[in-house]
């Protein structure tokens, strides 16, 4: 089995006692490309640090909205900044993590969509995918992608969405991430969603330390559940594990440009 994990953040401190065990671990499953989100200015350097000291992380950039209070307009010319250094590096593979979220209140939603769309804007201007955070706000976020024509598109990362949702993304042309959430019995919407999914719409991923599968209750997520979580959605689409594998490895490499390009200037 060869599975990438399209989102992770391995960079937190949770993983700082065994980071190097636990993508040991991921490997020996099967788990051959682990992606690493940024997610504010402070953390970008220790997820592109990680991206270059190990040959199995690939690096996205991002800032977002859960931590709308610490972003500033200058990260923005920051970020601008960072995409321009490092174009067509092979360890850079996405902007993200970024995007909406409606669930936690007192998050300035008009603040949101300007960082959103600005974001989006570099998507564009850089041709990179994206890798979305969108919680509650499904519509709002189907709205503005609709006025963006992103080169490379992305994903809907912990899609957790109505069938009508997943139907707009997936003529958008992104890919849905699926993780440990569908595993549970209570996601009774989810797990009547996940069987209708096409398999060419579909990335795994796990969103370690957080969203831990039903299989590993209240433990650290990892890299290394990719391959339970794999076989766990496998069973609810109704294919074989192997199946599900090939098909979201497929999706994943030929949406972070590895398949299309290599690795471009991999320096790691």
């Amino acid at each position: 089995m060869n599975l990438v994990d399209t989102h992770t953040h391995l960079d937190f401190p949770d993983f700082d006692a065994d980071r190097s065990a636990v993508l040991d671990s991921a490997e020996a499953g099967g788990v051959s490309r682990v992606v690493v989100l940024g997610v504010h200015r402070a953390n970008w350097e220790r997820v592109w640090q990680l991206a270059l000291t190990d040959s199995r992380v690939y690096a996205a950039l991002g800032l977002h909205p859960v931590f709308l209070d610490e972003h500033q307009p200058r990260h923005l010319d920051e970020l601008r900044q960072w995409l321009e250094r490092l174009a067509g590096h092979g360890r850079l593979c996405a902007l993200g993590e970024f995007g909406l979220d409606y669930y936690l209140k007192g998050l300035d939603r008009e603040r949101q969509q300007w960082l959103f769309e600005a974001q989006l804007q570099l998507a564009v201007d850089f041709e990179l995918p994206v890798l979305l955070h969108v919680r509650h706000c499904h519509a709002a976020v189907i709205a503005t992608l609709k006025r963006y024509k992103l080169p490379k598109r992305g994903v809907i990362h912990a899609f957790a969405g109505s069938w009508e949702e997943a139907r707009e993304y997936l003529k958008l042309g992104f890919k849905l991430g699926l993780g440990g959430a569908p595993t549970w019995p209570q996601a009774l919407r989810l797990r009547k969603v996940v069987p209708r999914l096409p398999l060419d719409s579909i990335v795994l991923e796990t969103d370690s330390p957080d969203m831990a599968p039903s299989m590993f209750p209240g433990l650290r997520n990892s890299p290394a559940h990719l391959p339970a979580i794999c076989e766990a959605l496998a069973e609810l689409l109704g294919v074989s594990a192997q199946t599900l594998a090939q098909a979201s490895t497929r999706n994943a490499w030929g949406l972070l440009g590895w398949a299309a390009a290599g690795l471009g200037r991999d320096q790691a």
